[in-house]
């Protein structure tokens, strides 16, 4: 749907990248499908079982496929609430490091087990939202933010979670020089 003047929406933004993590997603599971998650899985805990290696790998597919639909529900709900300007580029944020195509555990070489550190910085940018004055989405993602803690290391999720603190800080800089704008005209 295209946006319309007399109700001011724009549909494209609500979209966003949505199409293109899609594809991303497609294309890791062409590379390797859910056997290169397993062999992430068997690497990051090596006295799993197979049955667990299987297991956490089925759940770890099923948290990067849930992502699509995390962003798009934020998307919704920041334009629900009038708060689009204030989440809608944290989110860019997370949607930019899960498009760029070398990160912290890449797809590219990695399959699916390269969209776990993408994954865990949408689920902690979401998490954030979450401690604001008033839930944001009412999810619980502690759970799989904690899952992909625990399958991609320590070191790569506090890097992680600088990513996710500098976007914030930078969101806030923008938000702050523009409140001074708008209460200074030229």
């Amino acid at each position: 749907m295209e946006p319309t003047e007399a109700d001011g929406s724009d549909d494209r933004e609500i979209v966003g990248s949505l199409p293109d993590i899609l594809a991303i997603i497609e294309s890791a599971k062409a590379r390797g499908g859910i056997g290169s998650l397993e062999r992430f899985i068997r690497k990051a805990l090596p006295d799993a079982e197979q049955e667990e290696v299987e297991e956490a790998a089925e759940v770890a597919l099923e948290v990067i496929e849930s992502i699509p639909v995390f962003l798009a529900r934020a998307r919704q709900e920041a334009a629900h609430r009038g708060l689009a300007s204030v989440v809608n580029p944290l989110l860019e944020h997370a949607e930019q490091y899960y498009l760029q195509p070398l990160d912290l555990i890449p797809e590219m070489t990695q399959g699916l087990a390269g969209l776990l550190d993408d994954s865990y910085l949408v689920i902690h940018v979401l998490q954030n939202l979450e401690k604001g004055p008033e839930t944001f989405l009412d999810w619980d993602l502690e759970y799989p933010a904690r899952f992909l803690q625990r399958l991609i290391g320590p070191a790569i999720t506090q890097r992680l979670d600088k990513i996710a603190e500098q976007a914030m800080e930078e969101v806030s800089m923008q938000l702050r020089r523009l409140w001074h704008q708008l209460a200074h005209p030229a």
